[in-house]
């Protein structure tokens, strides 16, 4: 059986806490007013923590503002994934952390 995005990164949220990470660092998902949704979630002292991340940029312009109904951007900075999106990109926006994150690990395992 297929996981959903949220059962991927319960799992994902779910190996990250060790008694101490839960406790400075997690996942935040919010609506905003473009409207939206903002999901930020820290890699601060996971797999991920140096990984490069490609930005997605998708219906903004430069300074990241939407320009279109559907728009998306994804990056991570400082150690935060920052995704954010239109009404209908939530799952989008987990799923690219999730796909990110599972990339990692084949290539860990090659």
């Amino acid at each position: 059986m297929t996981m959903t995005a949220i059962e991927r990164l319960q799992e994902w949220y779910a190996q990250q806490c060790n008694g101490e990470w839960e406790h400075r660092y997690g996942v935040r998902i919010d609506s905003c007013d473009n409207p939206g949704w903002w999901v930020k979630i820290d890699v601060v002292g996971t797999d991920l923590a140096n990984e490069p991340f490609p930005p997605i940029n998708q219906g903004v312009d430069a300074a990241g503002h939407p320009t279109e109904r559907e728009w998306l951007v994804c990056t991570v900075k400082n150690r935060v994934f920052d995704g954010s999106g239109d009404g209908g990109k939530l799952e989008t926006i987990l799923k690219i952390f999730l796909d990110w994150k599972d990339k990692l690990r084949t290539r860990a395992c090659t």
